[in-house]
């Protein structure tokens, strides 16, 4: 029993613990779809999801522990597999299609520049559609990322760093060459797509979406890392959750028809003896 006690009342802190951590969870999900000033709004549905399933794993396995309910702690650790397989995957997935970036150096400027071309298929696939770019483009814009820095002069463009977005969307390519307001022929593509209008600028360039791709990988990555450590800590709790269901189904095989009943009924000495004699008596 003492085991039982042990392992059940680590899961149910444990739980507690769980319980606790998805409310900051589900509530960082609800502030990005009604912030405007962030671009991470991609990371609400993921946050929201594993938020609610973490809540509600760790309803069930704080009442399975505390109570000694068998079936809600089996519950708890299928839910429990499912949800740590579930997380590898995505781990596995996120470091697949993010692990290589479009970052190119700029000779003599402290900024990097960005190429889409050097991104996965999977990213530009999904950034270059229209419901996803249009999208993602309507939040650079509302963040007001290029204002920041409107006011900046060729020196500072020298000296100064710049954000992804802020390299691919609020200025043209660094290689664009311009004669009386008109990009020179035999450029890149984007030279041609810039525009000195604030509504405007660099926002239709590949470059722009290439830089928003980076922040995006950049943002993914540190996911990943929250992943890693939020799967390490379920596979823990799991352990502890498997030896605490073993505990409950034995306590519950030993005991489950009330304290006064005994998993094995030992006949009485008097019906001992009685039997002993009877098979010694001689037959006539």
């Amino acid at each position: 029993m003492t085991m039982y006690r042990l392992s059940n009342t680590v899961i149910g802190y444990l739980n507690l613990v769980t319980l606790l951590a998805s409310i900051p969870i589900i509530g960082s999900g609800l502030w990005l779809g009604r912030s405007s000033s962030t671009c991470d709004s991609f990371l609400q549905t993921p946050l929201l999801v594993v938020g609610s399933v973490v809540l509600l794993v760790s309803l069930a396995g704080l009442v399975g522990a505390c109570f000694n309910v068998a079936w809600a702690l089996w519950l708890y650790l299928l839910v429990m597999l499912f949800l740590v397989l579930a997380l590898l995957g995505i781990i596995v997935f996120g470091i697949a299609v993010t692990g290589r970036g479009g970052e190119v150096p700029v000779p003599g400027r402290v900024y990097h520049e960005y190429r889409l071309g050097r991104y996965t298929g999977w990213l530009r696939h999904k950034i270059t559609a229209p419901r996803y770019w249009n999208a993602g483009i309507a939040c650079v814009v509302a963040s007001r990322t290029c204002s920041k820095i409107a006011q900046w002069t060729p020196s500072d463009y020298l000296q100064r760093d710049l954000t992804p977005i802020q390299s691919g969307c609020c200025k043209p390519p660094t290689s664009c060459i311009y004669a009386a307001g008109a990009a020179v022929a035999s450029q890149d593509g984007d030279c041609y797509r810039w525009n000195n209008a604030a509504n405007v600028l660099c926002y239709t360039c590949d470059s722009c979406k290439a830089g928003v791709l980076e922040q995006v990988r950049r943002d993914w990555h540190k996911l990943s890392i929250l992943n890693v450590v939020v799967l390490v800590v379920l596979i823990v709790v799991y352990s502890v959750g498997c030896c605490a269901f073993r505990n409950a189904r034995r306590d519950e095989l030993e005991y489950g028809y009330g304290n006064n009943s005994m998993p094995k009924v030992q006949p009485p000495w008097e019906y001992d003896w009685w039997r002993r004699w009877r098979d010694r008596r001689p037959v006539f």
